[in-house]
């Protein structure tokens, strides 16, 4: 895997985490200190969720049964449709700045990492650049997701926004996976 393709498989997967960034930031009750804890959660839980996967991933391809590229990139291309169909459903607007919502959102915009991580980071062979490459894929969320609550000052309609990242990290990640099944 290239560094061009593990920066765009960051920035796919960390699409979900920006759209509701800008849903937070555009909460006027949201924060500067509470905007940071949010960027840092959603970096560490996309982190240790590529992680996650990764390391799942490779117990699976060596003790079970090697993953071929065209099943992971089948995987990875229905993430995509999934993340596009996530992104028509009508999302509640309101999110409440508690602390427990830093894990439970947190979490909720990592689900994808893992099964990204289980197809795509398998394949690493030491655990030390298993570390770095999910440790990427945690940094880009957190920038993107930093981003996100800067342009929130300037965006007026989440609704309209929130879904446009789903799309687009949707259309990612099936393209990837359509790379990995014909080349």
């Amino acid at each position: 895997m290239t560094i061009e393709e593990l920066l765009l498989i960051a920035l796919a997967v960390s699409l979900d985490a920006f759209g509701v960034a800008i849903a937070i930031g555009i909460n006027d009750k949201a924060t500067v200190a509470k905007k940071f804890a949010f960027a840092l959660s959603f970096g560490f839980f996309q982190f240790l969720c590529s992680f996650i996967g990764g390391v799942g991933g490779k117990l699976f391809t060596e003790n079970v049964a090697a993953v071929p590229s065209v099943l992971g990139g089948i995987v990875i291309a229905i993430v995509g449709i999934l993340m596009i169909k996530e992104g028509m459903e009508e999302k509640d607007d309101n999110f409440i700045l508690s602390f427990k919502m830093y894990f439970v959102l947190g979490i909720s915009v990592s689900i994808d990492a893992i099964v990204v991580g289980f197809i795509t980071f398998s394949s690493i062979s030491s655990l030390a650049t298993l570390g770095l490459a999910t440790a990427i894929v945690g940094i880009v969320t957190m920038i993107m997701s930093l981003i996100a609550f800067i342009l929130a000052k300037f965006l007026g309609k989440i609704n309209v926004v929130g879904k446009y990242g789903d799309y687009i990290g949707g259309i990612i990640l099936i393209l990837f996976g359509i790379k990995m099944i014909f080349f």
